[in-house]
């Protein structure tokens, strides 16, 4: 199954009361292991960005000024996630700064039911447990080296390691979950013959006494389908 793991980053919590989107980033993830394919923006906001926010996001109006508008990204944005589902940590809240933008770019919002909420996932899994992203990452090992602050696209990538933990972890890399209809045949490659054949190392009085032996569990005995 395709999904996107997305996040955003914003001029505050407000989406309906005149905050932005900075920052997009989305990866694509088929059966919950990343595909390499992602999209990245920065986005100018054509507002100003509070301090406070600036000390998390690292993003000021000045870096921003000359990057596209989000009405600019939109159509590839919609392109890059195609139908698939939207993941991601508190979802209404990306979800509502996602919607919002699309609203005023004239585009159509994305309903509630294509978003998946990795937060609410990890409180009924986790219950009085912190269910923040730097919580998740520690509670499963993820390394946290790269997040020298908020990033769009980073914290995408740690999400989509956390998601798959969420959803029974790195084993499920190994399992047919989404295969139905494919060939799932167990191929091995061939192997050269050996450079001399292997000499019979039992004598013919014990090939005789395991014969012998094996013809006493009848027509029904494992070794006849082997021919002995």
């Amino acid at each position: 199954m395709r999904e996107i793991i997305f996040d955003t980053e914003t001029t505050g919590l407000y989406p309906l009361e005149g905050d932005r989107v900075t920052e997009l980033g989305c990866v694509e993830v088929f059966n919950m292991i990343p595909t390499g394919r992602e999209f990245h923006a920065l986005i100018n906001p054509d507002r100003d960005i509070p301090a406070e926010v600036t000390a998390i996001t690292g993003h000021t109006r000045e870096m921003l000024r000359d990057k596209p508008r989000f009405e600019e990204v939109a159509k590839d944005f919609i392109a890059f996630v195609g139908d698939a589902v939207m993941v991601a940590h508190n979802a209404p809240f990306d979800r509502g700064f996602i919607n919002m933008e699309l609203t005023r770019a004239g585009l159509d919002p994305y309903p509630d039911s294509r978003f998946k909420d990795t937060a609410a996932m990890a409180r009924e899994r986790f219950p009085g447990s912190p269910a923040n992203l730097d919580a998740l990452c520690k509670r499963f090992d993820i390394s946290l080296e790269s997040r020298t602050k908020h990033g769009a696209l980073i914290d995408a990538y740690l999400l989509a390691e956390v998601y798959l933990e969420l959803n029974g972890g790195r084993t499920r890399a190994l399992d047919f979950a989404g295969l139905e209809g494919t060939d799932r045949t167990v191929r091995y490659a061939p192997r050269p013959p050996r450079p001399a054949p292997l000499q019979l190392s039992s004598t013919p009085e014990e090939r005789a006494l395991h014969a012998a032996f094996v013809a006493e569990m009848g027509e029904a005995r494992v070794w006849k389908r082997f021919g002995v």
